[in-house]
């Protein structure tokens, strides 16, 4: 998940909407297999995969700033591409710059005051009342999947090896301390560098495709990134686990970091704040962000929730709306979205995700993340 504000208003958006979306639907590309406009070579591919969003910037797509904006500084370190199988490489090569498909978006949106929970937070962060946002979610495409695929089969095989059963295929795994899952543990290092570096070249896309749109430089917009947060990824951390600090693996799948304020591997900008999470809502309700908190390192490993969660499955989604339907009637109620498949637009229809508000109620209560704004969506692009 990924942030940008602008120092735009809704007023300055609203009579070029769909000049902006149809710009950003051209410029960033969405969908299944869809190809990126970043060409690299082998060598260079192997460097994406082990600096990530630092690669990017190096290669001018980018600001320095952005940098310490991005959880790890946008490079998981251990990453080795020599574990990356070569149909993984063939895959990912050509996908830096992509969207993808599923509920993977790319949305403007709009903060409205009464959606400001927290206004000193939001202050620091450079969010006022009209202001128009961007909010990025994708990953590492079919190179992470890859890998991901690739892994399972090894584990599938050495599992007998270690003594391990398990109940559903899709479970394999490895002791982490074994061949195979120091190898897996390097492979998806790589995926995640690259989903870094993904993102960061879409946040370059988005920049140009606001300076086509109203003919002012990203500076001058003030585009500056808020986070990029990592969801279902693995990592090495240390964690206080009865009174001591150790160094454990935690798996964040369908949840997202949770740093509170003073935490050492936060930036300088985030010391007083905490870590900001990126909470996505859905099309047509919105999202929010939130900022972690002491209470969900002490009982969740740092982590909170990464998004409302699906009430129903893709499959039941279609049957309940037309795809043309739900993009004609979110049209009438201000948003306007570009899909590459009206089947994939009806399957993440808003009422198939929980209600996001609830969701952020929840999570505050429990004190795993404290919630800063609520952002509202006018226009989207979807895979």
């Amino acid at each position: 998940m990924r942030l940008v504000t602008t120092n735009l208003t809704y007023d300055d958006v609203k009579p070029k909407l769909k000049l902006l979306v149809d710009t950003m639907f051209k410029l960033v590309p969405a969908g299944v297999g869809c190809k990126g406009f970043v060409k690299v070579s082998k060598a260079e591919f192997d460097e994406v995969m082990t600096k990530g969003a630092k690669w990017c910037v190096e290669h001018g797509y980018g600001w320095k700033e952005d940098i310490e904006r991005i959880e790890e500084y946008g490079m998981i370190k251990g990453a080795n591409p020599e574990k990356v199988s070569d149909k993984a490489r063939q895959r990912g090569m050509d996908q830096i710059g992509t969207l993808g498909s599923g509920n993977h978006y790319l949305e403007i949106q709009v903060v409205k005051e009464r959606n400001i929970i927290n206004k000193e937070i939001a202050k620091q962060f450079g969010i006022f009342p009209e202001q128009i946002v961007v909010m990025v979610h994708c990953g590492s495409r079919g190179f992470g999947h890859q890998i991901g695929t690739d892994y399972l089969k090894i584990f599938n095989q050495v599992m007998p090896k270690y003594g391990i059963q398990v109940l559903d295929r899709e479970l394999a795994c490895a002791p982490y301390q074994s061949k195979e899952g120091q190898d897996y543990y390097a492979a998806m290092a790589c995926a995640a560098n690259m989903a870094f570096a993904n993102r960061q070249v879409i946040l370059h896309r988005i920049r140009e495709g606001f300076q086509k749109v109203f003919a002012k430089t990203p500076e001058e917009m003030e585009m500056h990134l808020i986070y990029d947060v990592a969801h279902n990824i693995a990592k090495k951390e240390e964690h206080k686990i009865d009174g001591k600090k150790k160094e454990v693996l935690v798996h964040r799948k369908g949840s997202t970091r949770s740093f509170p304020p003073g935490h050492e591997e936060l930036a300088p900008l985030f010391q007083k704040t905490g870590q900001p999470v990126i909470l996505g809502g859905s099309m047509e309700t919105g999202s929010y962000l939130l900022v972690g908190t002491e209470q969900a390192m002490e009982e969740t490993f740092g982590s909170t929730a990464h998004g409302s969660g699906r009430t129903m499955s893709r499959t039941k989604a279609k049957h309940a709306v037309r795809g043309e339907k739900l993009q004609q009637e979110m049209e009438k109620r201000g948003i306007y979205v570009r899909a590459v498949s009206m089947s994939g637009l009806a399957e993440e229809a808003g009422f198939a995700y929980k209600n996001i508000s609830e969701v952020v109620e929840a999570i505050d209560k429990a004190g795993l993340s404290k919630p800063v704004v609520g952002l509202k969506p006018i226009g989207n692009v979807k895979g």
